[in-house]
């Protein structure tokens, strides 16, 4: 059976440093990304943990206020509304294509799943270009819990009629490390080192 490789979208494919302008601009360092984006990804967890479930776009503004309020910065929903559309139009790393395309030539499944919402999902993909690289896009709204939680990977699993130890992911934390490109050879030769592509 195939191996399932599932993908993180933000980061990992698609360059978050677009964003940078942005935060210069109302913050006057770009850098506050970086704080914003980790606050983000806290705020989620901990929504998994304690709930009630909120959708990712909510706790991406709610992190944001908070982000500005700890730096006395007034933002107006102007800057909120640009900085939400600025997400939906990443563009892929340089390296992303040929990556997908060597892992798809190796016979492997490629899905994605992401905290975003369905349809902010797509809209991503498809800005992005890459859309067409994946068999299935799958979203943590369907089971209203926020990656790691097990219950993500289960539904990707499940709906991939596939199991667990058949699927490698590969985590945004990734990029940091290594190139896409040689993610891709190690994903390609089954790779199993937990700080490139996770096995569940």
């Amino acid at each position: 059976m195939p191996r399932v490789i599932v993908f993180d979208v933000i980061e990992i494919m698609l360059d978050t440093s677009a964003l940078e302008p942005h935060f210069k601009r109302v913050f006057g360092d770009e850098r506050v990304l970086r704080e914003w984006f980790s606050q983000l990804l806290l705020y989620s967890k901990v929504a998994t943990i304690a709930g009630p479930y909120f959708d990712f776009s909510t706790i991406a503004v709610a992190a944001l206020d908070m982000t500005a309020a700890s730096r006395q910065v007034t933002l107006s929903s102007d800057d909120k509304e640009q900085i939400s559309k600025a997400m939906l139009s990443l563009s892929p790393h340089p390296d992303v294509r040929e990556a997908l395309k060597r892992l798809r030539a190796a016979g492997l499944r490629l899905v994605t799943l992401t905290n975003s919402n369905q349809r902010a999902m797509e809209e991503q993909l498809k800005n992005a270009g890459i859309e067409e690289y994946f068999e299935r896009k799958f979203s943590v709204d369907s089971v209203r819990k926020y990656k790691p939680a097990p219950e993500t990977y289960q539904m990707v699993a499940k709906e991939t009629k596939n199991h667990l130890g058949n699927i490698r992911r590969v985590i945004a934390p990734a990029r940091r490390l290594f190139p896409v490109k040689y993610l891709t050879m190690l994903v390609i030769g089954n790779a199993r080192t937990r700080a490139v592509t996770e096995s569940l």
